[in-house]
């Protein structure tokens, strides 16, 4: 991707898929850095004509083609009045001061980023960044909840929230179908998997809850947004359990 929007606004003739003729006139051409070509006209919001994310974007004789699959936008350009590049970033809700430069960081889908620098640091999308405290390193912390709740750095190279759920909840289970313990593991999220793996494929991932009964299958029991589960989301007990009169 470009690291940069370029922006161009000329007299253009427009070719995309949404309409059988060509269109020409006077035209603001946006090239973002996620490649989704935007062409707008003089009134209202929408574009009149746009690609979203193409394969494929070249800019070449005076021609800017965008190709997606079978889709295409071809904007032609008759006459430049300007064309520049200008940085873009995430628009996010503000979280803070950026430890490494004086930029700001802003909070968006589940990534914090400096508008300056645009250092980035990933965080679990349930996580609620805690804008009140920072860590010693100057980032901001987070709340998470993985069976119990956890406040930890948003810079993984600083606090890790994989070593905060090992250490609090690493062999305190049972595996159900063996004599092994559950050890706390990344596959893919944080999963509570058995020692004695590959022999035992025994695992679940950890829910976005705190540990709050033991299941009457030995695991433990989660409070959830959705109300109370097993960590095995597919146990019969837990079911057995809320059909039961109280």
């Amino acid at each position: 991707m470009p690291e940069e929007t370029r922006v161009l606004a000329g007299e253009c003739t427009i070719r995309d898929d949404t309409e059988p003729d060509d269109r020409r006139g006077d035209v603001i051409v946006v090239r973002k850095p996620d490649d989704t070509v935007l062409v707008h006209g003089a009134e209202g919001y929408q574009p009149v004509a746009w690609l979203t994310r193409a394969e494929t974007v070249t800019a070449a004789d005076g021609v800017l083609t965008a190709t997606d699959g079978d889709q295409l936008l071809r904007v032609e350009i008759h006459e430049t009045y300007a064309d520049d590049g200008y940085p873009l970033a995430n628009v996010g809700i503000p979280v803070g001061d950026c430890p490494d430069c004086d930029g700001r960081l802003v909070r968006d889908d589940g990534t914090v980023t400096c508008l300056d620098c645009r250092t980035a640091y990933g965080f679990p999308r349930d996580a609620t960044i805690l804008t009140e405290s920072a860590c010693d390193c100057g980032c901001p912390r987070m709340r998470v909840r993985r069976g119990r709740a956890f406040e930890v750095c948003i810079n993984r190279e600083c606090e890790s929230l994989d070593e905060a759920v090992r250490t609090a909840f690493d062999r305190q289970w049972n595996c159900p179908n063996c004599d092994g313990d559950l050890r706390i593991l990344r596959r893919g999220g944080l999963l509570a998997g058995c020692e004695h793996y590959p022999d035992c494929e025994t695992g679940w991932g950890i829910p976005t809850g705190t540990v709050v009964d033991e299941c009457a299958c030995g695991l433990p029991v989660f409070e959830t947004a959705g109300g109370q589960r097993c960590l095995d989301s597919g146990c019969q007990e837990t079911d057995r359990a809320k059909a039961s009169p109280s």
